[in-house]
């Protein structure tokens, strides 16, 4: 079984494993194609939570879908896909993760040709919900095949890869869809799912080595079922809150059950010996600063882009391919800062570029708040560049401290962990600040007297209601629409901040930065397995116990206070735990024999 230290959530060390034609030091890796194959499967099922807001008008025509529909057309991806990832993790830690990006794969292609042929509104949203599923499937075992595949000097700029296309894709889709839009209907943004599908399949079938461990952890099946019913009652329920209130019976009474179930999961998997997720993990304070912040990061983003999409076409009046074009210099600072941030990391430690990063955020939407009906497109360029910046700078560390936090059997439920992490804040992210838009909308909203109620109603229930009356009613609805924006961005200006706080607080004294240089904030804490003679020295000059765990690139010996490392070097931790000699763990409070 493996465990984590009760009292720091710390994983236990792991021994070193002999290479194998398919594992990560084996010669037959292609490890710049492995990266390439699962970041192009990676952009697929993220382009694909944003690339269909672009093509909505047209399929309302085309479908007759009401406007609840159109909601759920979008929102049942993200649903399904954010109540099925921690067991989706689990299925790829204990088939292999090859497979179940495979099986994603086919998920997701399979149920984008079914909707290329739809006529039915309803069907959609089952469609988009099957595409969830495939999704759940893909994102972890994208990010799991690359920490498990990839050796540890390279580990870190290759998760920089990953987070960079992972922040990116969301406005690559926005631009894709727009330009296939131009020339073909919404189905157009199926099809391309298809392809993108079938060239990632193939490439990981030809190029992707099976990371399975020969020590496969038994699947909680009853734990799983746990938080997919709690997720999903809570995922639901904030998605629908923006259109029931906040104050409905059934959306309270829905976070409640959804809190309540998942405090069961947590109850049921604190008692498992092979536990699905193991809470004692929030205890490390690396772990749990990666998923707060990735969570309220997430929350900002999607937030954001949630906002700005409808101010630049229904405000300043873009066209869905401008509006996708405006945004583009998000990514043009992003990319970049995800690329700098291992070396920035190697330089100064994991926690000044990851603190950095986020007060860039909070910066950010402090600019952004600014907009106007008639503002300059450089005020919106000065917002999104530090937006990409910041995010590009926070998302790696945050990432590879979540991943670290698991040994390497275990990666695919760790990547879920980032991935869960990563759709909650965003589902929450559009219900809180999209509620908050609305009721500062309607505040400032002031109708003429005599205007027809229908129109009325119209105008109050959206921006684009307003604009469909025009007039003195559409400019007056414009005015009260950025009013919205002022407090919706200034808001998560407060959420970027106390993100920024929170990591801070949680990573201060929990390593020296000579501990983390050589990219350490890329490294799997737990594979650490010491030189290839067994001895690793450490900073004082002495020399651990052959098969100790600990040695650093740089030479310096053992982490203090790192997984499975003692102050002597030794193998197991102080208080008994660490590897037994047939490579399992046990967290009794006695010494093991080496």
């Amino acid at each position: 079984m493996r465990t984590v230290d009760s009292r720091s959530g710390t994983p236990p060390a792991e021994p070193a494993r002999p290479a194998h034609p398919a594992s990560p030091a084996g010669p037959a890796v292609r490890h710049g194609v492995v990266l390439f194959v699962t970041c192009l499967a990676l952009g697929a099922v993220v382009s694909a939570m944003a690339s269909l807001n672009v093509a909505l008008p047209s399929l309302a025509r085309e479908t007759h879908a009401s406007q609840t529909q159109l909601s759920w057309i979008v929102d049942a991806y993200s649903l399904a896909f954010a109540s099925l990832l921690l067991p989706a993790g689990a299925l790829g830690d204990r088939f292999g993760r090859r497979r179940a990006l495979v099986a994603g794969l086919v998920v997701f292609a399979v149920g984008s040709v079914l909707a290329v042929f739809t006529k039915d509104a309803d069907e959609l949203i089952a469609l988009r919900g099957l595409l969830g599923v495939g999704a759940a499937l893909v994102m972890p075992a994208t990010l799991s095949t690359i920490t498990s595949t990839f050796p540890r000097e390279q580990r870190t700029k290759a998760v920089s890869a990953w987070t960079a296309v992972a922040g990116a894709s969301a406005v690559v889709g926005l631009l894709t869809s727009g330009l296939l839009l131009q020339e073909w209907s919404w189905r157009s943004v199926f099809l391309l799912n298809v392809v993108l599908a079938a060239v990632a399949a193939v490439g990981t079938l030809v190029f992707v080595p099976e990371s399975a461990e020969a020590e496969r952890p038994r699947l909680d099946a009853v734990g799983a079922l746990i938080a997919v019913l709690g997720l999903l009652a809570l995922v639901y329920s904030v998605i629908e809150a923006p259109t029931r209130g906040w104050a409905d019976p059934l959306t309270l009474g829905g976070i409640a059950l959804g809190v309540l179930v998942l405090a069961a999961f947590v109850g049921w998997e604190l008692r498992r010996e092979q536990p699905l997720l193991d809470p004692r993990l929030f205890r490390n304070r690396r772990f749990s600063a990666g998923s707060v912040s990735v969570t309220l990061q997430f929350f900002v983003f999607f937030g954001f882009i949630f906002v700005a999409m409808q101010y630049l076409q229904l405000v300043r009046g873009d066209s869905p391919l401008v509006a996708a074009v405006s945004v583009l210099p998000l990514a043009g600072a992003l990319v970049p800062a995800t690329r700098l941030t291992p070396r920035l990391v190697a330089r100064v430690g994991v926690r000044r570029p990851w603190v950095v990063g986020l007060v860039l955020v909070a910066v950010a939407m402090a600019v952004l708040s600014r907009l106007g009906t008639d503002s300059p497109y450089w005020l919106v360029v000065a917002g999104l560049v530090p937006l990409g910046a910041g995010m590009g700078l926070a998302m790696t560390p945050a990432t590879t401290e979540i991943t670290d936090a698991l040994p390497r059997a275990l990666q695919n439920v760790g990547s879920a962990m980032n991935d869960l992490s990563r759709e909650l804040g965003g589902a929450l992210g559009i219900a809180v600040l999209g509620s908050l838009l609305s009721a500062g909308y309607r505040t400032h909203l002031h109708l003429p007297a005599g205007l027809p109620p229908r129109a009325a109603d119209a105008a109050r229930s959206s921006l684009a209601g307003a604009s469909g009356v025009g007039g003195p009613v559409a400019d007056g609805a414009r005015h009260a629409f950025v009013d919205g924006i002022h407090q919706t961005l200034l808001a998560g200006a407060g959420v970027a901040l106390l993100a920024a706080v929170v990591v801070a607080l949680l990573l201060r004294g929990t390593r020296s930065r000579s501990a983390e240089r050589g990219e350490q904030a890329g490294e799997q804490v737990g594979e650490q397995a010491g030189a290839a003679d067994g001895t690793a020295s450490l900073p004082d000059g002495a020399v651990p116990r052959p098969g100790s765990v600990g040695s650093m690139p740089d030479g310096t010996g053992s982490m203090p206070g790192s997984a499975g490392s003692t102050p002597d070097g030794a193998g197991s931790m102080p208080d008994g735990t660490g590897p037994r000699p047939d490579g399992t763990y046990t967290d009794k409070r006695q010494p093991q024999p080496r």
